[in-house]
C-alpha cells in the first residue's frame, strides 16, 4: 500500500539531496573534527560550512549558531541560560500552547522556585497581548514564546513581542522549530535573543538541531564538558547530521517562496473540500496568520483517534495533535487553551503537508474522508442525532 504522509509537523522524510550530502560522513569520512591530524581535522571545515548555511536561512551570522541534538535541547538550553544569566530574577513568561519542550521545562523550573506566567490565547489561537504586557515586571528574566504553533499552525506576532521586550531589556527566546524553512525569518530585522530549530522538521535527519544566540547575549552552556562549539555545547559533533542540516537549510532557502505558494494551495484545497463535504466541521486557529502547510480541523461527534485509525487503513498518515503528546488520552492542551467546544475537541485532526506531497494525494484524502466521518457518526449516539 502506498503511504500518503500528511504528518510533516511531526517529522519529515530526509530529502534525497540531504542524504547524498551526509552519506560520505557516515562511511568513509568518519574522523573527529577536533583531531589534530588531517583526516579528522578536514571535517571541521565542513561543519563550519554547514553553520554558515543554517545562519543564512534565518538571517544570522555563523558565529551565532550552536549545533545541538534537537529542538528540545535548544529550547531547554536557551531558557536555562537565560535564567542563569540573571539569577536574581525569578519570573518566566510563556504561553499555554507551547510545545512540551518549553512547557515542561518551565514546570520543572517552577518546582525549583521560579514564578511562571502562562499566557492565554483567544479562540483563534492568538496571544492576549494586553495580558502579555501586564504580566511583565521587574522580576522577569526571560520570555519564551513559540514562533508558530505545531498543532494549529498559528503564527505569533513575534516582531511586536520582540520590540516590547527589547525596550524593557528582557531576554526573548522563541521556539521556531515549526517555522524555520516554512516561512521567511530574518533575525537581522527581529529583536530575538535566542531561537531554536530542529533538523527533522525540514527534511534533515532526527537527532540534530541548532540554537541561535544573538551576538552579545550572555550565554551559559547547558551541556558541559569539552571545547566543542566554541565552548558553548560540549560533546563530539554529530558531523554527518550537521552537514545534512546545512544542506536542508540551503534547500529550504532556495525554494522557500515557491514552496509556500505550493503548500498553501494544496492546504486550502484540502481544507475547503472537507469543510464542504463534512457537515459540522470547523477549522481550529487563525486562518489568516498560520503556516502555509498546516490545517487543524475538528469533526464534531467523532473521536480523532477513530478517524486516524480509519485513515491508517488507507495508508494515510495524519495526527490528532503533537507527536510529543500523542501517547496521552487527554485532549490537546492547545485546543483546550483555544476554547474549542467539547463536542469538537476530541474529533480534531491535523494535516501538515510538505513539498513531497502531491495534488493527487490531496484528492485521495478528499475522496476518503467524508465516508469515514459519516460512518463514525453513525456509530456514535450523538452523531446519529445529527445525521
Amino acid at each position: 500500500m502506498d503511504v500518503i504522509y500528511f504528518d510533516n509537523n511531526a517529522t519529515t522524510n530526509i530529502a534525497p539531496e540531504v542524504l547524498d550530502e551526509m552519506f560520505p560522513y557516515l562511511k568513509d569520512l568518519y574522523g573527529n573534527p577536533s583531531s589534530m591530524h588531517t583526516f579528522g581535522g578536514q571535517l571541521h571545515k565542513k561543519v563550519e560550512e554547514a553553520r554558515a548555511k543554517v545562519a543564512k536561512l534565518i538571517g544570522a551570522e555563523p558565529e551565532e549558531i550552536i549545533f545541538t541534538s534537537c529542538g528540545t535541547e535548544s529550547d531547554n538550553t536557551a531558557i536555562m541560560s537565560a535564567v542563569e544569566s540573571v539569577p536574581h530574577k525569578k519570573h518566566i513568561i510563556t504561553s499555554r500552547v507551547e510545545h512540551p519542550a518549553v512547557l515542561n521545562f518551565c514546570k520543572h523550573l517552577a518546582r525549583k522556585g521560579y514564578r511562571v506566567t502562562y499566557l492565554s490565547v483567544n479562540k483563534q489561537g492568538q496571544l492576549n497581548m494586553d495580558e502579555f504586557i501586564k504580566s511583565i515586571d521587574e522580576d522577569t528574566s526571560v520570555v519564551s514564546l513559540m514562533y508558530a504553533n505545531n498543532e494549529s499552525g498559528v503564527i505569533f506576532p513575534i516582531t511586536e513581542i520582540g520590540e516590547i521586550l527589547k525596550e524593557r531589556k528582557i531576554l526573548f527566546h522563541t521556539d521556531a522549530v515549526q517555522a524555520v524553512g516554512k516561512i521567511p525569518i530574518d533575525l537581522k530585522k527581529l529583536s530575538i535573543d535566542m531561537l531554536a530549530l530542529s533538523g527533522h522538521k525540514l527534511h534533515a535527519p532526527k537527532g540534530v538541531g541548532a540554537l541561535y544566540v544573538r551576538k552579545g547575549t550572555r550565554f551559559h552552556p547547558y551541556i558541559i564538558g569539552g571545547h566543542q562549539e566554541h565552548g558553548r555545547r560540549a560533546g563530539t559533533e554529530n558531523v554527518a547530521s550537521i552537514i545534512a542540516l546545512g544542506k536542508a537549510c540551503e534547500l529550504a532557502g532556495e525554494n522557500l517562496y515557491k514552496e509556500m505558494t505550493y503548500l498553501k494551495g494544496m492546504r486550502d484545497k484540502l481544507e475547503a473540500a472537507l469543510l464542504k463535504s463534512c457537515p459540522d466541521a470547523r477549522v481550529n486557529g487563525d486562518v489568516s496568520r498560520r503556516l502555509p502547510n498546516t490545517t487543524n480541523l475538528s469533526f464534531e461527534y467523532v473521536e480523532g483517534e477513530a478517524i486516524l485509525l480509519r485513515l491508517n487503513e488507507f495508508g494515510i498518515c495524519a495526527s490528532s495533535g503533537s507527536a510529543c503528546t500523542s501517547g496521552s488520552l487527554e485532549p490537546s492542551h492547545v485546543l483546550r487553551a483555544m476554547g474549542v467546544p467539547a463536542t469538537s475537541i476530541h474529533g480534531s485532526i491535523r494535516f501538515s503537508l510538505s513539498r513531497y506531497n502531491t495534488e493527487a494525494e490531496v484528492d485521495k484524502v478528499i475522496e476518503i474522508m467524508p465516508p469515514i466521518i459519516k460512518e463514525l457518526r453513525q456509530l456514535s449516539p450523538y452523531g446519529r442525532e445529527r445525521l
